[in-house]
Formats: structure tokens, C-alpha cells, sequence
């Protein structure tokens, strides 16, 4: 048997009806850049993110980057981070000229530690990012307080963990505004790049509204600015798909706890870790060999059985080749757990539309691969 580490084509055919009538919608408008289509996806994000605004980008990089420069924040500044994310976290603040500050990861969840964050702050610290990692909320009440004793803002990178919540908060209840991305691969995903920011701030709604169409508030009249926008054929798809995100998100969660179960006493592995009382909603299941040096011989074992696993993120962002040692970034710290994170993890396939039978298959195959390399 193949198992597949996306199940995008299974899920376009399930609801292709919806999805091929609003693109059929936006072609007969005619208007497709911020056109109705656009703003209609934006109020229907922006009320499932009990939000007041959501403002739709060119994907979910920019949507850190837009954030940031709408709060003012730039060249002379620090934003602490966690190490073990997407290069495009780090990548985001160098846009807007400001520092990268890496600190560890919760051993645990994997998200950003928060009794690693107060020891990075300085008086250039403007904003603390933390990710969402793998579908789980980050630990915000912790970061919230850390936060206001500082007067920091916080920008949640929630590329990965749309419908996520904690157990007293929900995403976006706790920060100055929330970056998400559409790319295929998230939760909700379009069929292309897209991303988007969701926030109460007023400041951050203007301002990230003007930078992401070449400064423009009006036709002809233009301040500093890039072109970043949500078309609207991405806004349609999309639109289509966030009616049945949450259905979606709770077949992850079915799928994960099947995983869970039917992995138990693993030798050569460890299971992922799910906060008690967090809505954890598996954008990626992340097991981490025991000895990282078996993990890429662990992953060809997988793939020559049939199964696409993959790793997530298997070099930190410190570790690489672009990293700007010595300018724009800084170091708090050991960054042990994020190291240990790069070189052990092994994603399996993880998707709505997996089938009992093939979740099954990738048990099986785990147990194989756990007595090979135990």
C-alpha cells in the first residue's frame, strides 16, 4: 500500500461543487483582485476568528512582515522567537530590518518556552512571535503576562494551527494580531500561496491594509507600500473550504488519537505531546526517533514501504546556510531542545481524508520500523 503525505486532490473532489462555483462566480465578475469575492472571505475569517478585522495577503510571510511594519516596528529593533520553526518566521522579521532573537523550545510541546523568553529581552525588544507549532497552541497566557510586564506586542504565527485554542484562550484573544498562511499544505489551504492577518487593532487593520497595495487608500493616491494581496479565485477556494475547517480539523484529531493509541510502547521513538485541554489540531503528527542518528535511515524505511513521511523542520533556523550570524539575529540561550527537535523528527502522513485502512497501514509500518531500529 501507498500512503500519501496530502490528501489535497481527495479533498478538492469532495467539495469540488462549492469550490469550482465560487471560481466560477469570481471569472463572471470580472473583478479579480480585492474584489467581492475578497472582502466577502475576509468577514467570513474575521467572524471565525472572533475578530474584527481579517485582511487577506500574498501568503502567510508576508503576513508577519505587514503586521510588524503596521506596528511600527523596524531596523533597530528585536523580536524574540523560537528556533525550531519554518525559516520564513526569522525571515519575516529581517524584512523589516529588525533583530531575530532564537530561544529553546518547550521539550514538550515544542512551541516557544516562555521561561526562556525573559531572559532575551532588552530594551530594543519590541515583540515576541510565538508559533503555533504542528497544529498546538503555544502557551499565550504565560507569554501574555511576560508580555504586558514588558510592554511588548505580540504577533502569533498561526500558519499551522487554524481552529487551534488553549484551554482558557482562544488564538488572537491574547496578542496585537494573529499571521496565518493559506498554502496548500496548512489546515486550510488554498491552491497557490496566500495568507492573511487577523486582528482587533485598529492601527495594525490600517496600516497593513495600505502597505499591501502600494500604500493606497483610495484610486490614484499612493504613500510606501508593496503589492501583497488575496486574490479573489484564492479568496473563493478558500471561502468554500472554511465551512468545514472545523469538521476537518476534528478528522485530524481522530486520525492523531488513532496514531496515538496504535503506537503506544514504541522503543525507537517518541510520541507527540498534546497539551491537556488544548483544541490541538494536528496540521503535522511529529514523532522523534530516540537516536537521532537512525532518523533519516528511520524515514527511507518508511518511504520504501510505501508511506510519504517527511520531516518538520529537520535543520533550526540557526543551523542554517543563510543564517546572518553577528547581524540581524541573536542567540539567548542553549538552544538544545530545537536541535534535538531538527534531528529527530519524522512527520507521517496526516490529512481529513486518510482512510481507517491506510492510518492503519502506517501503524503497522511504525511497529515494523520500531522493532528494525529499537
Amino acid at each position: 500500500m501507498k500512503v500519501a503525505f496530502y490528501g489535497h486532490v481527495r479533498q478538492y473532489h469532495n467539495i469540488k461543487a462549492e469550490i469550482d462555483a465560487n471560481i466560477q462566480r469570481v471569472l463572471e465578475s470580472g473583478e479579480y483582485v480585492q474584489g467581492p469575492m475578497n472582502k466577502q472571505f475576509e468577514q467570513e475569517l474575521a467572524a471565525f476568528s472572533g475578530t474584527k478585522y481579517a485582511i487577506g495577503v500574498g501568503n502567510g510571510t508576508d503576513a508577519i512582515w505587514l503586521a510588524l511594519m503596521a506596528l511600527g516596528i523596524g531596523q533597530g529593533d528585536e523580536i524574540i522567537t523560537n528556533a525550531n520553526t519554518f525559516f520564513a518566521t526569522a525571515e519575516a522579521i529581517w524584512i523589516t530590518g529588525a533583530t531575530a532573537v532564537l530561544v529553546d523550545c518547550d521539550p514538550k510541546t515544542k512551541c516557544i518556552d516562555p521561561a526562556k523568553i525573559a531572559a532575551a529581552i532588552t530594551p530594543k525588544t519590541k515583540c515576541i512571535i510565538p508559533v503555533h507549532l504542528y497544529g498546538q497552541c503555544a502557551d499565550m497566557p504565560a507569554i501574555k503576562k511576560i508580555a504586558d510586564q514588558h510592554q511588548l506586542f505580540i504577533i502569533e504565527d498561526n500558519a499551522q494551527a487554524i481552529d487551534a485554542a488553549g484551554d482558557t484562550f482562544k488564538i488572537g484573544e491574547l496578542s496585537d494580531a494573529v499571521a496565518t498562511s493559506f498554502i496548500i499544505q496548512k489546515n486550510l489551504g488554498t491552491f497557490g500561496d496566500s495568507g492573511a492577518i487577523v486582528t482587533n487593532n485598529e492601527q495594525i487593520n490600517k496600516g497593513a491594509r495600505l502597505l499591501r497595495s502600494h500604500g493606497s487608500p483610495a484610486r490614484n493616491v499612493h504613500s510606501f507600500g508593496f503589492n501583497s494581496r488575496l486574490d479573489d479565485i484564492h479568496a473563493g477556494v478558500l471561502s468554500a473550504k472554511l465551512k468545514h475547517i472545523h469538521e476537518w480539523n476534528n478528522q485530524r484529531i481522530q486520525w492523531a488519537a488513532r496514531y496515538t493509541a496504535g503506537l503506544q510502547g514504541a522503543k525507537s521513538f517518541d510520541l507527540p505531546y498534546a497539551t491537556p485541554g488544548y483544541r490541538h489540531v494536528w496540521h503535522l503528527y511529529v514523532i522523534e526517533a530516540k537516536t537521532p542518528a537512525k532518523r533519516d535511515a528511520m524515514v527511507d524505511f518508511l518511504v520504501k514501504n510505501g508511506i510519504d513521511a517527511k520531516t518538520h523542520y529537520s535543520i533550526a533556523i540557526h543551523r542554517q546556510p543563510g543564517f546572518p550570524w553577528g547581524k540581524g539575529a541573536r542567540i539567548v540561550g542553549a538552544l538544545t531542545n530545537a536541535e534535538h527537535n531538527a534531528a529527530s523528527c519524522i512527520s507521517l502522513p496526516m490529512f481529513p481524508e486518510l482512510t481507517a485502512e491506510e492510518v492503519d497501514y502506517v501503524i503497522a509500518t511504525c511497529k515494523e520500523m520500531d522493532a528494525a531500529f529499537a
